[in-house]
């Protein structure tokens, strides 16, 4: 188990039966980078990796 994972199970037991919308995910994001500028890569990173999810891989 990673270190981060806490944090993703603690996200689900408390919030997972809620309902959210994309750009409320985007603006809770900015609102933590905003708060947070050191975060900005990594989010940035998550960000791109859950935009593209639905992209094919290039390498088939």
């Amino acid at each position: 188990m990673y270190f981060t994972d806490r944090g993703i199970e603690e996200l689900e037991n408390r919030r997972g039966e809620e309902e959210v919308t994309l750009a409320w995910l985007a603006d809770q994001l900015r609102t933590f980078v905003d708060l947070n500028p050191d975060f900005e890569v990594p989010v940035e990173r998550l960000a791109t990796w859950l935009a593209r999810l639905d992209d094919e891989d290039d390498d088939e």
